[in-house]
């Protein structure tokens, strides 16, 4: 089905993402790292390809690592990230026009006078691309660097008061803010200190994506859903976000190292990385009770009602209801990758840093959760995650109890399919619906059969990436797809007892599964004490 524009809704004025971008400059501090090469820089050439942006718009990158001259080192650097990992085919023309408008400032992020003379820097940037003196902060920085940065900011006057009509400042904090709930605090409060709260988008980027977003649609805008929506019908809920990249990422062809999240993820690990944000983000997205209305509070209050819901897990209860594990050599589609404590670095700066032999950073963890509501009282969150699986692939399934054991239901050896819906984050971004149906013929014989629905079939193209959205957001001032700072508390507290048993327990080795597989046997036992299985992506 291709999109029929007459079936719009024209009455959308003023719901998330219908605000228009205002001019600014975009500053992304830590430019010269990973996720600027990978993500930012080709979110923004994507939004200017697509005329997204305002005509008064720069890019700014501010940190360390150039060489040469800064303007000509990031604008290289950006080139070969947009050719790799941009959506959209770099080509000369729009490759010229996004190239003039971006810039790079050196400086430490601790160095005041670094950020004196990015200051003078974007004053003259400014007046050459008559920008009204507006700027858009990305700390793609370690979070322990986020408090003397928007210190350093506020001292060197590059923060505008909230109340200002005429210019803005903006602050996008990137996760995982903090290691737990007393750093996420701190970091918090330092933020605080000099961005208002209104002025302060703390991002979760699988926020942006399209079937993420389409839960409030898919919930709330159609009838047939929200009624079923609850203990009544639903028997459990599986999130997964399977990737098959670990800590460094090879070139197929010719196995060399394209990237590498050693020096960031051995510090966090699959818990704080994916579990503390993205996954309980996703968990509110579906299990929030239904908004007053779209505005950005009161769903951002929905959602934390859902937090404030979970069940508490204690040093007695984590042992049987969470699972964690490191990967092991392996084979993924023929290609041979190393064990997690083999894994090596080798950043753009040709530095080559190991993992610790010794390293007992998760890699893999599966999760049992209960909210306890009304709506979802005794029903089982089931949440996993983790490297070098088979293939990436994140889903949202939502299993609905059997029909009772009669009619075509009535032989407990042989039971039909259950009804699944389910919710492809991505790669392909869409959902299913499994239901059982008659197969053609004489005989009575039921077979489960899927109605499809895909983003790129039904509205054509390539659905913008997650980064694109919600830069647009920050742009236009919508909060609504970002994490509000009660949110993040309530998400460490859930996290913590957590944290706090596996640090009591001082393992030394973990669970293994070997790389190409679905993770540990433990995470089997885990899903299947319940009567339950996995499902195969």
């Amino acid at each position: 089905m291709i999109l029929d524009p007459g079936m719009i809704n024209p009455l959308m004025a003023g719901t998330p993402g219908t605000l228009l971008p205002q001019p600014c400059v975009l500053v992304i501090f830590g430019a010269a790292g990973d996720l600027s090469w990978r993500k930012l820089l080709p979110a923004v050439y994507n939004l200017n390809v697509d005329g997204s942006l305002p005509s008064n718009f720069a890019v700014v990158g501010f940190g360390i690592g150039s060489q040469g001259d800064p303007d000509q080192w990031i604008r290289n650097r950006a080139k070969e990230g947009i050719t790799r990992f941009s959506r959209q085919a770099i080509e000369d023309d729009s490759w010229a026009d996004f190239e003039r408008s971006l810039f790079y400032v050196e400086g430490s992020f601790s160095d005041l006078k670094a950020y004196e003379i990015l200051k003078t820097r974007l004053d003259a940037i400014d007046a050459q691309f008559g920008v009204p003196g507006s700027r858009v902060f990305y700390l793609s920085i370690p979070p322990t660097a986020v408090p003397q940065a928007v210190e350093h900011l506020k001292t060197a006057g590059m923060v505008c008061d909230p109340e200002d009509k005429k210019s803005f400042s903006r602050v996008i904090v990137e996760k995982p803010i903090g290691r737990d709930l007393q750093s996420a605090r701190e970091i918090i409060e330092a933020v605080g200190r000099s961005f208002a709260e209104p002025q302060t988008y703390r991002i979760d980027h699988y926020l942006g994506k399209e079937t993420v977003q389409n839960l409030l649609v898919l919930r709330f805008a159609n009838s047939i859903f929200e009624p079923l929506w609850n203990q009544k019908y639903i028997d459990h809920v599986q999130i997964t976000v399977a990737e098959e990249e670990g800590l460094t990422q090879y070139d197929p062809t010719t196995g060399e190292i394209t990237g590498s999240r050693i020096g960031y993820y051995e510090n966090v690990g699959a818990l704080r990385d994916m579990v503390q944000n993205h996954m309980l983000q996703i968990l509110c997205m579906i299990a929030m009770e239904p908004p007053w209305s779209i505005a950005p509070d009161d769903i951002r209050d929905a959602k934390l009602g859902v937090l404030r819901s979970l069940r508490p897990l204690t040093a007695d209860t984590i042992d049987k209801s969470v699972v964690r594990a490191q990967y092991i050599d392996g084979d993924i589609h023929g290609h041979g990758f190393p064990s997690y404590r083999q894994e090596v670095r080798d950043d753009f700066r040709r530095r080559k840093q190991p993992v610790p032999p010794d390293s007992t950073t998760e890699s893999f963890i599966a999760m049992r959760l209960f909210i306890d509501n009304w709506r979802w009282a005794g029903v089982p969150f089931y949440l996993r995650t983790g490297k070098r699986l088979p293939k990436r692939s994140s889903e949202v399934a939502i299993q609905f109890k059997d029909v009772p054991q009669v009619l075509f239901n009535a032989k407990p050896d042989v039971p039909l399919e259950p009804t699944v819906l389910s919710l492809r984050v991505q790669p392909e971004e869409g959902l299913s619906l499994r239901l059982a149906s008659k197969m053609p013929g004489p005989k009575l014989r039921i077979y489960p059969v899927k109605m499809e629905f895909n983003y790129s079939n039904s509205f054509g193209g390539v659905s913008p990436e997650a980064y694109e959205r919600l830069i647009l957001d920050v742009m236009a001032g919508d909060a609504t797809l970002f994490m509000r700072r009660d949110a993040v508390e309530a998400a460490w507290k859930f996290v913590m007892p957590i944290l706090e048993t596996w640090d009591n327990a001082h393992a030394r080795y973990l669970p293994e599964y070997r790389a190409g597989t679905w993770g540990p046997l433990e995470a089997d036992r885990l899903i299947e004490s319940d009567g339950r299985q996995w499902r195969t992506l």
